[in-house]
């Protein structure tokens, strides 16, 4: 692939045609191809396979109604994503860029309305994302080396200082500490696998039916009976599913920086490994997910998983005794770590486009040459979620809250990103798209309803949460409306000419 140039408008540079301004040596860098398909796996399967499988299964199998609903739960949640890595292949081919979903959104509605998901993704959901990682990060770090009363929030900060400071030393040097992470967490996710297989293989003797639920905190057979979920029940399932499988569209902020790989004639085929991380990456994880539930089911029967709190420490226990707790305090701290590291490497890079398109925010839109990635917009973003990690040590714990005042806002942006690729073909018909979405227009549609169906059962849930002592669906509400003012106080860069690379 030719190296990106400043005026490459798939590389994040401006349109063609557009005067260009000399101001800053940095300013008009623009991300190159360095990333490998090994990075690109690793980034999504870190940024996906964060703390919400040890959490999730529980919730899961509770709603399902039973054994068989509680796994074709979870294969559907993979089918879902597989849909829709499908719809984003073609976006992040045909339109490489590092705004990813951004850039789509602003191609198909305008800039405004990608200024608000810009505004809604920086406030609400990479930020608060790090942040509350970095609380679970602290929460398990406390268990294993206690440091007093402030010491989840030291633990907290502590991941985000170290972690930012890798990643503002090269884009490789985060990349290949993603690369390390990703194989710890998916080794501790093995870890829980065996012990699964290892009660198959009849471990121990408390490893059957009423006894392992009774060491969940179940009475023996409790819920044991299999019913079959109703759809508002089986909905609010697949919410915890689809929320545990989320993250893998921050592929699409990888694509102006992934090498792709020679064809048998020895020239490069674009996007065929973007492609092939999303596919590859989706497949793991879903492979991961059934089994470390299979693990979960075998340890603990249905009736032990929908009692745990924590279910993950349960089977542990189950399997391996008192070690149990201790092992799993070190998993799910390298999870966090793992979606930490990998959030902050797609994260800036939103705000590094938008910086390219508002004169007023142009500092977040330089991108440093000789270090390989958005650095300013990476300092605002850590600087951001410290700040957070600051506001939730004086508050109460809103956890729980946050998570789900997130999803409302996450599905509303990811509806209209499916949305995008259908008006994309048609406005934009003669683009080279070196990959198209099979069953054109079915599976798009299908990926848009389920984007539908989870807002609109993610809305019938936060209804019901406080964030701070107000709804957190108007929470939510309030900070998009900010957004949109501040679009009005802002203005744009004009709108360039469209042309095809």
């Amino acid at each position: 692939m030719k190296p990106a140039t400043a005026t490459s408008p798939q590389a994040g540079g401006p349109e063609a045609g557009i005067p260009v301004r000399r101001s800053h040596p940095q300013e008009h860098a623009s991300p190159s191809a360095v990333l490998g398909l090994h990075h690109a796996v690793a980034i999504i399967v870190g940024v996906v396979v964060g703390a919400g499988i040890f959490k999730a299964p529980s919730l899961v199998a509770g709603m399902a109604g039973s054994t068989g609903w509680m796994f074709a739960a979870w294969a559907l949640g993979g089918l879902v994503s597989l849909i829709g890595a499908l719809c984003y292949a073609e976006l992040a081919t045909t339109y490489p860029h590092a705004g990813g979903d951004y850039h789509f959104l602003h191609r198909a509605f305008g800039r405004r309305l990608s200024f608000l998901y810009a505004w809604a993704r920086f406030s609400v959901i990479t930020t608060g994302s790090i942040a509350l990682l970095g609380f679970v990060f602290g929460d398990y770090m406390q268990q294993l080396l206690p440091l007093g009363r402030w010491g989840v929030s030291i633990y907290a900060a502590a991941s985000i200082l170290l972690l930012g400071a890798i990643n503002l030393r090269s884009v490789r040097a985060g990349a290949n500490t993603q690369g390390w992470l990703t194989l710890l967490e998916v080794s501790g996710l093995l870890l829980i696998v065996l012990a699964g297989l290892y009660l198959f293989l009849g471990g121990t003797d408390a490893a059957t039916g009423s006894a392992a639920a009774a060491a969940a905190g179940a009475p023996a057979g409790a819920g044991a009976e299999d019913t079959r979920p109703g759809w508002s029940a089986f909905g609010m399932a697949m919410v915890f599913v689809l929320l545990t499988f989320g993250g893998w569209n921050e592929a699409a902020y990888l694509s102006a920086e992934l090498k792709d790989d020679p064809d048998v004639a020895g020239g490069p085929r674009r996007g065929r490994n973007m492609v092939r991380a999303l596919v590859l990456s989706i497949s793991i994880i879903t492979v991961l997910y059934l089994l470390v539930n299979w693990a979960y089911w075998m340890g603990l029967g249905r009736a032990g998983m929908a009692a745990s709190d924590a279910i993950a420490a349960d089977l542990l226990h189950t399997a391996f005794g008192g070690h149990g707790a201790t092992l799993i305090a070190v998993l799910v701290a390298v999870a966090a770590l793992t979606s930490i590291n990998a959030t902050m490497i797609v994260g800036a890079r939103t705000s590094y486009a938008v910086g390219r398109d508002w004169p007023a925010l142009s500092r977040l839109g330089r991108w440093d040459a000789k270090r390989g990635g958005p650095q300013t917009a990476m300092l605002l973003q850590c600087a951001a979620a410290l700040l957070l990690v600051g506001l939730g040590t004086l508050g109460d714990d809103g956890f729980r809250a946050m998570v789900e005042f997130t999803a409302p806002v996450f599905w509303l942006f990811f509806l209209l990103t499916g949305v995008s690729l259908l008006v994309l073909r048609q406005r934009d018909p003669e683009r080279d798209r070196p990959y198209k979405v099979p069953l054109y227009p079915l599976l798009p549609l299908l990926f848009v309803a389920v984007c539908a169906a989870m807002l609109w059962s993610s809305l019938s849930y936060v209804t019901n949460q406080a964030l701070g002592g107000f709804n957190a669906a108007w929470v939510g509400m309030a900070v998009l409306l900010a957004g949109a003012l501040l679009t009005v106080l802002l203005s744009p860069r004009p709108e360039p000419a469209r042309s095809a690379p």
